[in-house]
């Protein structure tokens, strides 16, 4: 599909989600540390964001580090971490520049002080832009999320400040991370695999799923519009009988 296209076509996804799944994998294929992989993982991130940009894509977000992942190695982990302090500090002037908005989802407690600190910078400089919202799920599980969630419910019914039967989906979703922007309309994995991995659950009950076989690190502006074409293929009637 051309570029234009996919910016013109009027089912074009307005909301994209990412899970970047291959780093390990790539650099294995190719004999390499997996902390390499993980380095060309955040170069396909500012592929990604650039094309987001130029699609005309009004929000983006991206699967960096799930509350599981806290699981893995923990010379690993330290790598990831160290990863995301020199994104933090080298990308997001440019990316204000750009008049990308930048915010993160997950449990910042689990994160080192430093980095929520430039995380909280991050937010703070570019919260007023508007060309692209990019997402970033750190330290984030879905099923976590929802527990939070109908913990603060459970709260404020306690308190008396709302009462069971109003509690709705709308008032559920008001009460997520993601309140302040719309539901994701394409979720992409990348890597083959064909799962969720506890990412956004409630947020992508009505998303498209494309699955593709490339590696993350592999992954750039033909692949995001390769997903959007399929996207663009699909009948979305949100339940809805056919006509």
């Amino acid at each position: 599909m051309a570029e234009s296209d996919a910016r013109e076509h009027t089912k074009h996804p307005r909301h994209v989600a990412i899970i970047m799944d291959g780093n390990g994998r790539w650099a294995s294929a190719r004999g390499l540390p997996r902390t390499v992989g993980h380095q060309r993982g955040a170069e396909a991130v500012r592929r990604t964001v650039e094309a987001s940009l130029e699609l005309g894509i009004g929000y983006l977000t991206l699967f960096g580090f799930s509350s599981e992942n806290w699981k893995r190695p923990k010379t690993e982990v330290l790598d990831l971490m160290g990863l995301l302090r020199r994104y933090l500090k080298s990308e997001i002037a440019e990316l204000h520049e750009k008049g990308v908005r930048f915010r993160v989802i997950g449990d910042r407690a689990r994160l080192d002080q430093d980095i929520v600190s430039l995380i909280e910078q991050a937010e703070c400089l570019t919260g007023g832009n508007r060309a692209l919202v990019l997402t970033i799920a750190l330290s984030y599980g879905g099923r976590d999320e929802i527990a939070g969630v109908a913990r603060r419910l459970a709260a404020m019914v306690s308190e008396g400040a709302l009462r069971p039967e109003q509690i709705s989906e709308q008032v559920f979703a008001e009460n997520l991370e993601t309140a302040d922007i719309p539901d994701p309309d394409l979720l992409i994995r990348t890597s083959g695999e064909k799962r969720i991995s506890n990412f956004m659950l409630w947020q992508c009950a009505y998303s498209e799923y494309v699955f593709l076989p490339t590696l993350w690190p592999d992954f750039g502006k033909d692949q995001l519009i390769e997903a959007i074409d399929e996207f663009c293929q699909r009948d979305r009637r949100f339940g809805a009988a056919v006509g």
